[in-house]
């Protein structure tokens, strides 16, 4: 059973460029798999047709289990289980509990998002990381291009990367 994947790699010189590519590509029936840069282009998450993040709704949700946690730590520990008068205050002294509470929502916040983002984007350890071209690291925009999800040919879409400025097109096999 083979398991690789071939994709068409287009590289790009600039970075308007690439993002006038990404729409120019798709305007030809091309879907993208990926564009690979050495630093964040604005608008491309658009162009490229990515949703819209759900990151804030997840770190909102951690940040109240932190909260919820610590609330009802401190409500048990100092009220229930073991009651201590510190300095006359009640055994229920919310707003003493406050700076704990606080601490307690950006550590859950702080952990849940890190491990939110390991698993939604598949780095957990031991993952072989996929590089199509190593310049992207450095000083190039790599353009992926799954070729069992287009319908166009190779020879086509090839076509199609160089028309909208590619500097250089390959071919890549993913195993």
């Amino acid at each position: 059973m083979d398991t690789s994947k071939k994709f068409l790699v287009g590289i790009y010189d600039d970075e308007d460029e690439v993002l006038l590519a990404v729409r120019e590509v798709k305007k030809q029936g091309v879907k993208i798999h990926e564009v690979y840069t050495p630093f964040p282009i604005h608008g491309l998450d658009k162009a490229i047709g990515h949703p819209r993040t759900r990151i804030p709704v997840a770190a909102f949700l951690f940040g109240t289990l932190g909260l919820a946690t610590m609330t009802a730590m401190t409500v048990w520990m100092m009220g229930y289980d073991w009651p201590i008068i510190v300095g006359g205050k009640d055994f229920i002294a919310l707003p003493d509990f406050i700076p704990p509470m606080f601490e307690f929502t950006v550590l859950f916040t702080a952990f849940g998002m890190t491990f939110t983002f390991w698993i939604t984007n598949g780095l957990w350890w031991g993952k072989k990381a996929v590089m199509f071209d190593l310049r992207s690291t450095d000083d190039k925009f790599v353009m992926a291009i799954d070729l069992s999800r287009n319908k166009l040919a190779q020879a086509d879409i090839t076509n199609v990367l160089k028309n909208s400025g590619a500097i250089e097109v390959n071919v890549k096999e993913i195993v």
